[in-house]
């Protein structure tokens, strides 16, 4: 995985989205633009409750904006569609199947049906790719956390999208778990080529896996600040040692930290 980015993959042209209130309409994204090319990973950062993850469920075809256009390779997005996989944060995963058979699940879908050595092929590749091998058999709930986390980035995987949504997917891990699970997503990526948007809280975990921070204002969203991040891959861990790292997690945190001391009227209604 590079910096290098290539053609448009998706797009953010002049989106705002507002809801009816009785006090009036409500906006909670004012005139967003912004592009994510082939192979970026696009971090997007901002106060809770700023519209961060309205901005996700627009580019994977859950809301529409109520002016403006997201667009996914040139086209305006008229739902959600299996070139775009979703991880949410709440382990996205079927607790009534095996490991195996989550993982195969949308492999016995019309959109993405293959035949059953195939399909018994990519479950295999997922399963090492993941460390979950020796737990094929095993059900979710004798899954820990990480664990789970894994399995449900399997399972989107393994419907080969190129374009991968990631909303606070490592969130309710602890500390440890959260940072290897974070490279180990790096080292997936790697191999799989994939382009994401991730949504995170986390400035750290910002610097650490993107090659731009889209930071958001307090609501109702606009675009604050786009940081390039300067840092090749493949990222080794001790990556977050360095000054370097230090000076960009502290510049990408006082520009969030502003956000969160905006004046409270922007923010009595949360989206995200």
């Amino acid at each position: 995985m590079t910096n290098e980015t290539g053609a448009r993959r998706a797009r953010f042209d002049h989106v705002s989205l507002q809801y009816a209130t009785a006090s009036g309409p409500l906006t909670v994204i004012d005139d967003v633009s912004y592009d994510i090319n082939e192979r970026d990973f696009v971090a997007v950062i901002g106060p809770s409750g700023c519209g961060k993850t309205t901005m996700l469920n627009m580019l994977a075809g859950f809301q529409k904006p109520t002016t403006g256009r997201v667009l996914f390779d040139g086209a305006p997005v008229a739902g959600p569609g299996p070139e775009r996989g979703v991880i949410f944060q709440e382990y996205g995963v079927f607790p009534w199947l095996t490991v195996r058979d989550n993982i195969a699940f949308g492999l016995r879908l019309n959109a993405n049906r293959v035949s059953a050595a195939e399909r018994d092929e990519i479950c295999a590749h997922y399963l090492d790719l993941m460390g979950l091998t020796e737990f094929a058999d095993a059900y979710p709930k004798h899954l820990s956390g990480g664990m789970r986390q894994r399995l449900a980035i399997a399972r989107v995987y393994a419907v080969k999208p190129r374009f991968l949504l990631m909303d606070e997917p490592f969130g309710a891990l602890d500390a440890q778990t959260r940072i290897h699970m974070q490279n180990l997503l790096l080292r997936v990526l790697a191999a799989e080529r994939k382009t994401v948007m991730l949504i995170t809280h986390s400035v750290e975990e910002a610097v650490f896996l993107a090659s731009r921070i889209v930071i958001v204002t307090a609501r109702p969203a606009r675009i604050k600040d786009i940081v390039e991040v300067p840092f090749g891959y493949p990222r080794a861990e001790q990556l977050r040692d360095g000054k370097a790292f230090a000076e960009l997690r502290a510049r990408v945190s006082r520009l969030v930290m502003d956000e969160y001391n905006a004046p409270a009227p922007r923010r009595t209604v949360a989206a995200d």
